[in-house]
C-alpha cells in the first residue's frame, strides 16, 4: 500500500473530509482518539458523520480538568458519540498515595508514569480493540515531530494511521466549530507533555 500512500497524501492530504471518506471504506475496525483537547470536536464531528457508531478511544488518564470532563461529556451527548475509555490499572489516588504528586519533567520518573498513565492503556487499546484503521487529530503546527509527519501513513503493524486535519490552521479548526456549531473548550491540561510543543511519545512509537 505505500506507494499507494503517496498519492493519498498528495491528492487528498489537503481535504479532511475527502481523506475521511477514503479511509473509511480501507478497513473494518477504525477508530479515533482523543484527547478532548481544545478543537477535539472538530475530528470527532468529521469522522462521526460519516461513521457514526465509529469507537471514540479516550485515553482517561485521571488528570484532566474538571473544565476537560464537563467538555467530554458535552461533546459525547451532543454527537452521539460511542466513547469507549481506557484508565490506567491503578487510580491517580492509589499511584499519589505510594509515589507522591505527578513529576515534573525533568523527574527521572516521568518516562515511567507517562508509559503508566498513556502508553500503557493505548497499547491495552491496540490489542483489545484490534483496530485497521486509525483517526487522530494531529496538526502539524502542534509540535517539530509532527510538522515532518503525512496525513496517511502504515505504522510497523499495518495500522492505517489518518490526521486528516495534519496541515489546518487553529483558524481552521475554529471556523469548522463555528460552521457546525460546535463545543470547544481551552482549559486542557495533558501531565505527560506538559509543555504544550512537548511530543508525549505515543505518537513517536506509532
Amino acid at each position: 500500500m505505500e506507494p499507494q500512500l503517496d498519492v493519498i497524501n498528495r491528492d487528498l492530504g489537503q481535504d479532511p473530509e475527502a481523506l475521511v471518506r477514503w479511509a473509511l471504506e480501507q478497513g473494518s475496525r477504525p477508530i479515533v482518539t482523543t484527547n478532548f483537547r481544545p478543537f477535539e470536536a472538530v475530528i470527532l464531528h468529521m469522522v462521526s458523520q460519516v461513521r457514526p457508531d465509529i469507537p471514540v478511544v479516550w485515553m482517561d488518564h485521571g488528570y484532566n480538568t474538571e473544565a476537560t470532563y464537563r467538555f467530554a461529556d458535552a461533546v459525547v451527548k451532543q454527537l452521539g458519540l460511542h466513547l469507549v475509555s481506557y484508565i490506567p490499572r491503578r487510580t491517580r489516588a492509589h499511584r499519589e498515595a505510594i509515589e507522591g504528586p505527578m513529576p515534573g519533567i525533568d523527574d527521572p520518573r516521568h518516562a515511567a508514569f507517562t508509559e503508566e498513565v498513556k502508553l500503557e492503556p493505548f497499547n491495552r487499546a491496540l490489542s483489545e480493540m484490534a483496530p485497521d484503521v486509525w483517526f487522530t487529530a494531529l496538526r502539524a503546527e502542534d509540535t517539530p515531530e509532527r510538522a515532518k509527519m503525512d496525513p496517511v501513513s502504515l505504522n510497523a503493524d499495518g495500522l492505517l494511521k489518518v490526521a486528516p486535519l495534519l496541515h489546518w490552521s487553529a483558524r481552521d479548526m475554529y471556523q469548522y466549530l463555528q460552521a457546525h456549531g460546535l463545543p470547544n473548550e481551552f482549559d486542557y491540561f495533558d501531565p505527560t507533555k506538559v509543555e504544550e510543543k512537548r511530543e508525549c511519545g505515543l505518537h513517536l512509537q506509532h
